[in-house]
């Protein structure tokens, strides 16, 4: 299998929070496609936040694209220079207030739509949270931070309670990790 040319690439529309881009591609076998459109976003970072006493750290929020309120895991995108632990760092204590003395736990990177999207989700564990100050957030932000034991998380999956992919895909990540590391001070990979 060949990758696509491409014959020419176009700013559609610019704004903070992604770009659209027009490609005119050029398949394998000749065929051109004229018209096909990318999301252009930052790279975004989330986690698994547990806390000492093995409390899950989760977000509620009103996401207007789904029209409803959403239980998550803290995430947000990347900030120019920043690494993804650091991004992860920064959005866990604005949006929540917690922190710890621990590095993130590099879980996974994926590619989030790669059909219509060019960024990637950075997947971390963060262990011994605790909360040490008020949250930073930004003038549309409205996020109330809820607390509930890790063992919970599955079954509040399966009542669609929890219904967001990544946050759902963390949390089995997070949770074979835990398993596959009990009892071993095996490396960790900070990123």
């Amino acid at each position: 299998m060949k990758k696509w040319e491409v014959l020419n690439s176009e700013n559609v529309y610019q704004s903070p929070f992604g770009n659209l881009r027009r490609d005119t591609c050029q398949m394998p076998d000749g065929t051109i496609i004229q018209d096909y459109y990318v999301n252009e976003y930052a790279d975004w970072v989330n986690a698994i936040v547990l806390t000492k006493e093995n409390d899950i750290i989760l977000v509620e929020q009103y996401r207007h694209p789904g029209g409803d309120i959403f239980l998550e895991i803290p995430a947000g995108k990347v900030e120019e220079g920043e690494t993804y632990a650091e991004g992860i760092v920064r959005e866990l204590r604005e949006e929540t207030g917690y922190v710890s003395m621990q590095q993130p736990i590099l879980l996974g990177e994926f590619l989030v739509n790669p059909a219509t999207q060019t960024n990637k989700v950075i997947t971390f564990l963060i262990k011994d949270a605790y909360y040490a100050f008020e949250q930073d957030l930004d003038e549309t932000e409205v996020i109330d931070v809820k607390r509930y034991p890790f063992e919970s998380v599955e079954k509040m999956i399966r009542e669609r309670q929890i219904t967001q992919l990544f946050s759902v895909s963390a949390y089995y990540l997070a949770k074979n990790y835990i398993e596959m590391n009990k009892g071993t001070q095996q490396e960790e990979k900070v990123y």
